[in-house]
């Protein structure tokens, strides 16, 4: 798993996810782990869920707002 600050992630957003496609990338601030990025397909595998389009309109909505 390879690992990168906040900061990397944002800098170099299309390569973290070009990484993320084949292998999870763990996202550090200040030194400690606070997400994990994964391809489409581990997400799926992982959660056991078949693949659905995306996520709903929803969540794809809160997700864009902002949050933390």
């Amino acid at each position: 798993m390879k690992t990168i600050s906040a900061r990397e992630a944002k800098n170099g957003f299309g390569l973290m996810i070009d990484t993320a496609r084949t292998e999870p990338v763990r996202i550090e601030k200040h030194g400690r782990g606070v997400v994990v990025v994964v391809s489409v397909e581990e997400f799926e595998r992982l959660s056991l869920r078949p693949a659905s389009g995306g996520i709903g309109k929803e969540k794809a909505g809160k997700a864009s707002k902002g949050g933390k």
